[in-house]
């Protein structure tokens, strides 16, 4: 279908096994894509793959410790191994543990930042590799209304949010010459697998968790993965080719 927007383009998704990362693989897939989902969960994004070749596409499944450097190196290594290049990469993995400024401990405070940022800025550099070779390139960082401070039991998580916006606005300014581009997607409070199983070891039910959410959000609901859709693909697409350094705001009113 030549009408699709992402017809040739092979697009790597660290943490493409859950929540909308899982969404939207099968999605750019839809859109004609080739897709490399990096994650653990191998019957997860197998199951997805099924659906890609129900697209007339295709992907690939690369498991990928994220507190692994060379796990992020090797997610994009795969993606060239097979398909020969990369033209775009979700960074959409990513904890959120309980980490507030005077609980938060080494353990806990490393292991956010070594999966939301160090994993990040890695398969970044590899992917700036490859994306040279290929004359360019998109890359969209999953951020958070937490970045611009973020609630109290969040203080790592935050940070991390923080500071890819930092690398966002870096990689921006930095290779824009070389057609490479990079935006923040800001997702807003969406009921993930992570997010209600998290509430639920807090004895919250998923149905009690939307409706606090809804009490809380200024647009009266939380997000489901379908509202991140349309943006992503565009983001990944050559309508949004001098886009770059840009942020993305889908949190249904919420500034943290």
């Amino acid at each position: 279908m030549s009408d699709r927007k992402l017809s040739g383009k092979v697009i790597v998704i660290s943490g493409g096994t859950k929540g909308v990362g899982r969404t939207i693989a099968e999605e750019y897939a839809r859109e004609g894509a080739k897709v490399v989902i990096g994650g653990r969960d191998e019957s997860a994004a197998m199951k997805s793959i099924r659906v890609m070749q129900t697209y007339g596409s295709e992907g690939i499944f690369v498991h990928t410790e994220l507190e692994n450097v060379e796990d992020c190196r090797n997610l994009l290594d795969e993606a060239v191994r097979v398909y020969g290049k990369v033209d775009g990469f979700f960074n959409y993995a990513g904890i959120t543990p309980e980490s507030g400024l005077d609980t938060c401990d080494v353990e806990t405070f490393d292991r956010v930042m070594n999966i939301n940022f160090r994993a990040c800025f890695f398969c970044c550099q590899q992917a700036i590799k490859y994306m040279r070779q290929n004359g360019g390139g998109s890359i969209v960082l999953t951020g958070s209304a937490h970045a611009w401070g973020g609630q109290k039991d969040r203080a790592a998580y935050a940070c991390s949010k923080g500071v890819l916006l930092t690398l966002m606005e870096h990689i921006a300014h930095n290779y824009a010459c070389e057609q490479i581009r990079c935006n923040y997607l800001t997702l807003g409070w969406t009921p993930t697998e992570g997010e209600v199983e998290f509430r639920k070891t807090r004895g919250m039910s998923e149905a009690e968790l939307r409706r606090q959410a809804a009490s809380i959000l200024p647009m009266g609901r939380m997000l489901e993965r379908a509202d991140y859709v349309n943006a992503l693909i565009y983001l990944m697409s050559d309508d949004s080719a001098m886009m770059t350094g840009s942020t993305f705001r889908i949190t249904a009113g919420e500034y943290i």
